[in-house]
């Protein structure tokens, strides 16, 4: 992809996703999130209302009557965007490939935490993490986030969705939303998973292309494994065999939506071209 191409689709993405994230998504977003804790402010004497678990029992004691904690809500947020990019995220048989429709959500993810002035910051994985954008605020930063996706060398190779969150819970301490997009083609420890979402607030989102759960009617046809490049022959004119195809990645996404549940991990399951702003919109409302 040449500058200018790479320009003109940044330019693209960020006309689409403003709108997006400037209407309902961007209010339901600050709604969810308007803070990840409590910080102390000050104590004061207790007023009718006041929550008993909010006593300050040693001041209460000393002076002889109630007095509670007066918290204040920590309004700044931190964003992570966990992007995998094996090779099989570059792929897409419709009207988008899968990188492009991550980097669209990603900046409608990224313009609604702005206009929150939120940080925003993104981990490029596959076997291992290549690349690390630090958190950050503004419009640019979120427009160099978008071009990244985009142009990053999509590696053949495995992705490895445990190590990318382990190096995340190395690197980011503080409690953070963590948007995690992959098509999670292959295996990963879920005990990582379990970790990363007691600290972190998870959402899972696979990214897949109608061909990645059911493969048509093409006769006998030779099949190249994007990232491994190992390939097999099948008969896919077989009813049978496409039958087997299409139940075995039922059970595969199955399997992966019941990790992030056991895990208390949010999870959505995104075809190419979909609007994807009415899940998130659903999963804000939600929080």
């Amino acid at each position: 992809m040449q500058i200018k191409d790479i320009i003109k689709k940044v330019k693209q993405i960020e006309i689409r996703t403003r709108k997006k994230s400037e209407a309902a998504l961007m209010g339901q977003y600050h709604s969810a999130f308007k803070g990840q804790g409590m910080t102390f402010s000050e104590v004061r004497p207790y007023q009718s209302g006041d929550e008993i678990r909010r006593i300050d029992w040693n001041k209460t004691a000393r002076f002889r009557e109630p007095y509670v904690k007066v918290m204040e809500e920590e309004r700044e947020l931190t964003m992570m965007l966990v992007v995998d990019i094996s090779a099989s995220m570059d792929y897409g048989t419709k009207t988008q490939l899968k990188r492009e429709f991550v980097a669209e959500i990603c900046a409608s993810l990224g313009f609604s935490a702005v206009g929150n002035n939120d940080k925003v910051g993104l981990i490029l994985f596959a076997d291992k993490v290549y690349k690390v954008i630090p958190p950050r605020k503004g419009r640019k930063h979120i427009l160099a986030i978008i071009s990244n996706i985009l142009t990053v060398d999509y590696i053949p190779a495995p992705s490895k969705i445990d190590a990318a969150m382990e190096y995340m819970m190395g690197i980011f301490k503080k409690k953070s939303l963590v948007f995690l997009f992959s098509d999670f083609e292959d295996e990963y420890d879920s005990k990582m998973l379990r970790v990363a979402s007691k600290k972190h607030q998870v959402l899972g989102m696979r990214i897949f292309d109608e061909k990645d759960n059911e493969i048509p009617n093409v006769g006998y046809s030779l099949f190249t494994d994007a990232e491994t490049g190992k390939q097999i022959w099948a008969n896919t004119s077989s009813s049978r065999w496409r039958y087997d195809f299409a139940e075995a990645q039922k059970q595969k996404v199955k399997k992966v939506e019941e990790d992030f549940e056991n895990s208390s991990a949010g999870f959505m399951n995104m075809n190419t071209g979909e609007d994807y702003s009415k899940f998130l919109y659903q999963y804000f409302r939600k929080k």
